[in-house]
């Protein structure tokens, strides 16, 4: 019973080794050489052989011919007792085995393999024997090269010496060996990119991506996502991507997000290479949703951009100086009627038939022809126009209905001076990311100075500039000197009246 114990034993530790196993199975490429040492424990057949089943080690060393067919050479040693006389028995098995492989799974690598063993007894007896082996085995991979081999075999023994009759006899037995791979075979290549681990400078490349010689990914197109991951291979410097590699296009516009400086544009309008909206006629509805594209500049128009004519004397509001003209009287091209008695309607000292900008408002310093001072030269140097009190809406370029009356009496006495030319500067605090505030101010500078266009300034004499946070006059650290720094400024550039 003792010799049937023990095999169930081994199989049973055969099972749970498989089944505790979560690695892939080890197994050779053609070229390799595998080395291992084993032990192994032999139940002898009782009556045809009488000895005792002992445990003993060995070696071996294999080839692989192919991923699939191996030869192995073995050395293996046992001291046991024999039965009948209790005296010690010294085996020795020397042999060779062909092997056929499965391939690799989680379970393991399954081999059979059938061989020839030359057995060597000695001690007690001095003898020898011949067998046949047949082998069913498991490798399971330890990591790297290294593997778990677990294996039972079938000796068969057509005439055994140590029969009392020379009858033949059959061997049950099984081992547990650990065995390295050597020579030969893939290398090593932990993120499956096709550069060993030894070469590769970039060992956790996602799977997929394409590497360069030494393993690192490469990402032709600058977005981001590795080449053999990006779908979109090509995608402009500078543009969004999402997470397959293809650029965005938020505001549906055609040019992409990154490279839009103008990303929130309605739906339907034309843009020019850099994302922003377009507007021929400076009417402030873009082209594209303008149904009126040709209106004279400075006009008022309707949502649609068609001009507007509010007391339908034939001027457009915008360019109509009385806009209040009652019905069927006689107007000029200004959309008033003829003066017949000079006033000074205004009261800034300037009477109607000289003054340019007869709509000052109550207590504003105006020139010789009744216009704003926009810039007063202090010590021989002209100091910029703060336009306090216009206003944006929150994180947008468009103006507050609140600014109006101020940029009015701006293009009033732009109107007034033709010779005056000025930029339009932007300015923003220092919250948030700069390339944002950057983008942001110029739009605001934009809007000035399409409002102003809009009220007839000529459009070549105004300049546009965005400066973001890059020049505050107040601390930016406190909430007053943020929103000094929130601020747009006139600077005079030539001609022009100055106090």
């Amino acid at each position: 019973m003792e010799p049937m114990r023990i095999k169930v034993t081994l199989l049973a530790s055969l099972a749970a080794a498989c089944l505790s196993s979560a690695a892939w199975a080890q197994s050779g490429e053609k070229g390799q050489v595998e080395l291992g040492i084993y032990g192994l424990v032999t139940a002898y057949d009782g009556e045809a052989v009488g000895l005792e089943s002992k445990i003993g080690a060995g070696g071996l060393l294999g080839y692989y011919f192919t991923r699939t067919f191996s030869l192995e050479a073995f050395a293996d040693h046992t001291t046991t007792t024999a039965t009948a006389t209790g005296q010690d028995v010294k085996v020795t098995n020397v042999g060779g085995t062909l092997f056929g492989h499965t391939r690799p799974t989680i379970l393991g690598s399954l081999y059979v393999g059938v061989g020839y063993t030359r057995v060597f007894y000695a001690g007690a007896v001095d003898t020898t024997d011949n067998k046949v082996q047949l082998i069913l085995g498991d490798r399971l991979s330890l990591g790297g090269r290294a593997a778990l081999r677990i294996q039972g075999h079938l000796d068969w023994l057509p005439k055994s010496s140590l029969s009392a009759g020379g009858q033949g006899a059959l061997n049950f037995g099984a081992a547990a060996m650990i065995s390295i791979f050597a020579f030969g075979g893939p290398p090593r290549d932990a993120d499956h990119d096709g550069v060993a681990n030894a070469s590769d400078q970039c060992p956790d490349t996602p799977r997929g991506a394409q590497v360069d010689e030494v393993g690192c990914p490469q990402d032709y197109d600058g977005d981001g996502v590795f080449a053999g991951l990006d779908q979109c291979p090509d995608t402009p410097a500078g543009a969004f991507v999402d997470e397959a590699g293809c650029p965005t296009d938020s505001d549906n516009d055609t040019v992409f997000d990154g490279i839009d400086v103008c990303p929130n544009t309605p739906a339907g309008a034309t843009v020019d290479e850099n994302g922003c909206p377009l507007d021929a006629d400076q009417d402030g509805v873009f082209d594209g949703l303008d149904l009126c594209p040709d209106t004279p500049l400075g006009a008022t128009v309707d949502t649609d951009g068609c001009p507007l004519d509010g007391d339908a004397d034939g001027v457009y509001d915008g360019l109509d100086q009385c806009p209040d003209t009652p019905a069927g009287e006689t107007v000029d091209e200004t959309g008033c009627q003829p003066p017949v008695v000079v006033y000074d309607s205004d009261g800034d000292g300037v009477l109607d038939d000289q003054d340019r900008c007869p709509g000052t408002a109550a207590g504003v310093a105006v020139d010789a022809v009744g216009c704003a001072v926009l810039f007063v030269i202090e010590q021989g140097v002209t100091r910029p126009l703060v336009l306090r009190g216009v206003h944006f809406e929150f994180n947008r370029s468009a103006l507050t209905p609140d600014s109006r009356p101020i940029l009015d009496e701006v293009a009033a006495s732009l109107l007034a001076h033709s010779d005056v030319r000025i930029e339009i500067g932007g300015h923003s605090d220092g919250v948030g990311r700069r390339s944002y505030n950057m983008r942001l101010s110029l739009q605001r500078a934009q809007s000035v100075k399409a409002y102003l266009a809009r009220m007839g300034v000529d459009p070549s004499r105004m300049e546009t500039r965005g400066y973001g946070p890059d020049v505050p006059i107040a601390d930016n650290g406190t909430e007053d000197g943020r929103a000094q720094n929130r601020r747009v400024e006139l600077k005079l550039l030539s001609g022009g009246p100055s106090q």
